[in-house]
């Protein structure tokens, strides 16, 4: 992928995904090993939930389930904290593979993009 075009698209996202108090950004991102989530609240400057695939609890066997976990996960600690809503920030990755599964995990566990 052409880190160029990556970053070209990220900017274009950034412009239009901003975290408030109550509806924070759900950024991802993605390297070649791991994926990571954070619920940001751009409005304050500061992260609310951080998650990444080393939290999980139980392994997972291909990247594409652990980003579903990752997902979740964020998905569960966001509802305890009291966050439904949220604006989804894929960070210039593709929609698919595993930032696609990540969104799936967090829309199953109940949160609203």
């Amino acid at each position: 992928m052409d880190i160029k075009a990556r970053e070209r698209r990220k900017l274009s996202i950034r412009k239009k995904a901003v975290g408030t108090k109550n509806r924070p950004r759900l950024n991802v991102f993605r390297s070649s090993k791991h994926i990571y989530a954070a619920l940001v609240d751009d409005t304050a400057g500061r992260t609310i939930i951080s998650v990444r695939e080393t939290d999980l609890k139980k392994a997972a066997a291909t990247k594409t389930d652990k980003a579903f976990l990752v997902g979740r996960l964020i998905g569960e600690k966001a509802l305890k904290k009291g966050f439904k809503k949220v604006v989804f920030d894929r960070a210039g990755y593709l929609y698919h593979g595993r930032v696609k599964k990540l969104a799936e995990g967090a829309r199953e566990a109940g949160l609203d993009f």
